[in-house]
């Protein structure tokens, strides 16, 4: 099966302190959004569409864009100052 690429990847804080994810695929987006706890509205969402492309029925910038709200609701997104020394 063929990864759901898009671009840019978008950067999340991992499960260890100072660990980052560069999420840059659906596949991966999906795995990581079953990890979080929070689950709010923007949660919802970028479930359903990461469903939706792996159905051909959304793209995966759509659910790049999905997938970055998410991250800030659940206070995941990095920026890429962060973590640098």
């Amino acid at each position: 099966m063929a990864l759901h690429w898009f671009n840019p990847p978008v950067p999340v804080s991992g499960e260890r302190a100072g660990m980052t994810h560069n999420v840059g695929n659906v596949e991966a987006a999906s795995e990581l959004l079953l990890q979080w706890t929070k689950r709010g509205p923007k949660w919802n969402l970028a479930v359903r569409v990461c469903m939706a492309c792996l159905a051909d029925q959304a793209t995966p910038q759509e659910v790049r864009k999905a997938f970055r709200a998410a991250a800030i609701e659940e206070g995941k997104l990095r920026t890429a100052h962060e973590g640098a020394d």
